[in-house]
């Protein structure tokens, strides 16, 4: 930095201070699938935006580094696929010393491709083989590259407990195999999977504080407070995203328990549940939010509804990281019309189709800016350590909230 440049007085603190001083790692390319450039677009717009503004205000001493601020700030790239349903990819730009960010959806499946002349839609297994062909193209090329993967491929599958393949742990290993330095995944099911490969960066940011911003701004007058609004957790397996959500807002946690036959196994191949205890304060005239990791066929949370609503809470609110409603919406918008949930919040970071977006419980999160703020931060190797874990932002919206309430 030149000495005669002047640190503005809006750096107060030492990360600030820090991501300040630090020179980008490089020129910033953002590589996406084909079937979420609407959602790169979107990202990169937001980072445009905010770079332009560190611009006009001179408040960085490298705004005029090479390749800092652009208009557009992705790299082009075609996925061909042969008539076998094997494929490669190509980069349509240069790659050579950029810091790359390739953005991957692994469950859109809202694409096709000709496999021995009969439609195939792709699935999350060729959404992660079509990454490991972006990763091979710009690799040598790059200076480094990043891995934005919302929903983490094969996270489900993050442990063994019979003779099982550990899909998750030889996912990670791939990608660290192939140079990647970076992974950035959201809210995972499991984040000790971080286990698998020590030596990879990998960074796990959550969805709650949009989620419960969007809520906030989505219900006006809405009390948070422990006399008026509960969290619950569908289930032991959620216990500590609950908890994470009744800390940062100052509520009671309820709880799901399953009791299990571990001599039975259900049709899905668990073992069966034999009854669901409920743990915790009385719901009752209380509004209510249901967190999970993700919404899958949604049969736990609206079971977990219908459970409240019998104990006479008040509104049903759903929030769920991924909403993947893979049994249709048709059991939502029953619950719906029966007025046993009032609204479903999920995250923009995955595909969403038409009709969930039109569905009138349904409120999407929007995620993009955050994602961006990630972008920004890392390529200049500012601390990201607020936005994982965004404290000071829950504390400002909240009391943002309460003195909302005394006017």
């Amino acid at each position: 930095m030149s000495e005669n440049t002047s640190i503005p007085s809006s750096v107060d603190s030492y990360d600030d201070y820090r991501g300040y001083l630090l020179e980008p790692f490089g020129p910033i390319g953002i590589i996406s699938h084909t079937s979420n450039e609407a959602f790169v677009k979107q990202v990169n717009d937001v980072l445009y935006e905010k770079r332009l503004l560190k611009y006009e205000k001179n408040a960085n001493p490298y705004v005029n580094s090479a390749g800092y601020l652009r208009r557009d700030f992705t790299i082009s790239a075609t996925i061909t696929r042969f008539a076998t349903g094997e494929g490669k990819v190509t980069l349509n730009q240069t790659v050579r010393g950029h810091d790359i960010y390739i953005i991957t959806d692994v469950l859109s499946h809202d694409e096709t491709f000709t496999l021995s002349g009969i439609p195939h839609f792709k699935s999350p297994d060729d959404h992660f083989r079509d990454l490991l062909r972006i990763i091979m193209a710009v690799s040598g090329k790059a200076k480094r590259i990043n891995v934005i993967m919302p929903f983490l491929y094969e996270g489900r599958q993050d442990h063994s407990i019979t003779r099982e393949s550990l899909d998750c742990a030889q996912m990670l290993k791939d990608l660290y195999n192939l140079g990647v330095a970076n992974l950035i995944v959201f809210d995972p099911h499991d984040p000790r999977i971080i286990n698998a490969v020590p030596l990879m960066g990998i960074e796990m940011p959550k969805c709650a504080y949009k989620i419960i911003q969007t809520l906030i701004s989505k219900n006006p007058g809405l009390h948070i407070d422990k006399d008026n609004m509960m969290i619950i957790s569908p289930d032991e397996m959620a216990v500590s995203r609950g908890i994470f959500y009744s800390s940062m807002l100052g509520l009671h946690l309820g709880l799901f328990y399953r009791d299990r036959d571990y001599t039975r196994m259900d049709e899905d191949g668990n073992y069966f549940v034999k009854s669901y205890q409920f743990l915790g304060a009385d719901p009752k005239g209380k509004d209510v939010l249901i967190v999970d990791d993700m919404i899958n066929s949604g049969k736990t949370m609206l079971r977990t509804a219908q459970y409240m609503r019998e104990r006479e809470a008040g509104n049903i609110y759903c929030a769920a990281s991924f909403g993947l409603f893979t049994e249709g919406l048709e059991p939502f918008n029953e619950a719906y019309e029966q007025g046993l949930i009032k609204q479903v919040l999920c995250s923009n970071l995955t595909y969403r189709p038409q009709k969930l977006l039109d569905a009138p419980w349904y409120v999407d999160v929007n995620m993009t800016p955050f994602v961006a703020r990630i972008i920004d931060a890392l390529n200049v190797d500012e601390s990201i350590g607020k936005l994982i874990s965004p404290v000071e932002r829950f504390d400002s919206l909240l009391g943002q909230v309460r003195l909302e309430e005394l006017l």
